[in-house]
């Protein structure tokens, strides 16, 4: 019986993908071999910061990678507010998964710091339990660290849980730690993409939770 609820953060609950794009197109304009695309980008949405950078610039110098996700941080801060919004329905599924006594976690890939600036700005950040962040721990999704530690935080088993996410990071970290994997297809990469990593659910909407983790799915919860 499903008691508790992961998220991961950007593209899943969190619209930050035109923040996230901007950001590393500013921070490494004339900084890769090639110059950078959004359909360079957008595969790659889900990973750690330091491993985007390594990977797009081919740069291995600590010193330069730092350099670059300062810049990116920077930009990153100060365009936060302007370019950030939850996605359709989250809000109102996660007060009546909260209302209803499930616990509520996130998982994500990015630093605390802008992961509670985006709950706090989508009014998410009240429903929340536990947040398990990258720099919570020692080895990023898709391994199964983050979601073993939310668990633990949360009093929770592998067997009464599901991860939600964007990427296919999420989907086998879910794997990974046992728990059952949920996709979004509002994810920029697609369903098709989703698809390919064999998910045990794929929904639509952000309602089409509610009955897999045994609510019903009026819409007029909130």
């Amino acid at each position: 019986m499903i008691q508790t609820v992961l998220f991961d953060l950007d593209g899943t609950i969190v619209d930050t993908n035109e923040l996230i794009v901007q950001s590393f197109l500013h921070s490494l304009e004339g900084e890769t071999p090639e110059p950078l695309s959004r359909e360079l980008i957008i595969p790659n949405m889900g990973r750690p910061l330091v491993e985007q950078m390594t990977f797009f610039t081919g740069q291995t110098e600590a010193e330069a990678i730092e350099a670059l996700i300062k810049k990116y941080r920077t930009f990153n801060l100060s365009k936060h507010d302007e370019l950030v919004k939850e996605f359709p329905n989250v809000r109102i599924v996660m007060e009546k998964l909260h209302a209803a006594g499930y616990k509520i976690g996130i998982v994500t890939s990015k630093i605390r710091q802008t992961t509670l600036m985006g709950l706090k700005l989508c009014g998410l950040d009240t429903f929340i339990s536990t947040i398990v962040t990258v720099e919570d721990v020692k080895e990023a999704k898709p391994h199964p660290e983050g979601i073993f530690a939310a668990l633990k935080e949360l009093g929770s088993t592998p067997d009464q849980a599901i991860m939600v996410g964007d990427s296919h990071y999420d989907i086998e970290a879910a794997k990974n730690a046992g728990v059952t994997a949920v996709g979004v297809t509002w994810s920029w990469k697609g369903r098709s993409y989703l698809e390919e990593y064999s998910p045990d659910y794929l929904i639509d909407d952000m309602f089409d939770l509610l009955p897999i983790v045994g609510l019903t799915s009026d819409v007029d919860a909130g």
